[in-house]
């Protein structure tokens, strides 16, 4: 599938992670394409990407359950937590893979901050997936939907508005899920 006006090619520059991938990342942009321009889900997706900027969703909502269940220490470990991932992530992994986004500053119909980093993998989805991973270890099943849905619409919201690739999102959740049960181990050898 050729490139749109204003998103670059996975080409040679480190764009591509082979036919597989880019047809998945094809597949899932054409998906989203459809659902683009709806007003409630522009409003959801928009509203989910601001409010993952800089991990504020995730330190919001774990010290206001912190100092709700009179737990601030698990608020800090996770502002802690958050603090270490995005730096593996952001200045790591980013940095190794270096893969171009889809568009410089997303889809023109959106308002979003432009990154400074890479593509790949998706910083918001990591932190997304491990804040929930976190979380959820401390309040059990029970939340796992709240936690897992809050996750989920932050990082669908980054190839809603163009800023990552699907595979982005996907690599980035993962990472973030598997730096979070290591968390959680951690923290329970601290009493957390």
């Amino acid at each position: 599938m050729s490139p749109e006006p204003g998103r670059p090619a996975n080409d040679a520059d480190g764009g591509t992670f082979g036919p597989l991938v880019d047809a998945f990342d094809d597949r899932v942009d054409g998906w989203l394409e459809r659902l683009r321009g709806t007003n409630a889900i522009d409003t959801v997706m928009t509203s989910a990407t601001h409010a993952g900027e800089f991990s504020m969703i995730w330190h919001v909502s774990s010290l206001t359950r912190g100092l709700a269940r009179g737990r601030p220490e698990q608020a800090v470990a996770t502002a802690i937590g958050i603090g270490l991932e995005s730096l593996i992530v952001n200045q790591g992994l980013k940095r190794l893979f270096r893969r171009p986004r889809p568009t410089s500053d997303g889809d023109d119909r959106y308002e979003i901050r432009r990154p400074l980093t890479s593509s790949f993998p998706s910083g918001h989805a990591s932190a997304a997936g491990f804040a929930a991973t976190v979380l959820i270890g401390w309040d059990g099943p029970r939340w796992a939907p709240l936690w897992g849905s809050m996750a989920g619409a932050v990082a669908l919201s980054r190839p809603y508005v163009r800023i990552h690739h699907a595979s982005d999102v996907v690599a980035g959740a993962a990472v973030g899920v598997a730096m979070g049960l290591v968390a959680r181990r951690v923290f329970r050898q601290f009493g957390l």
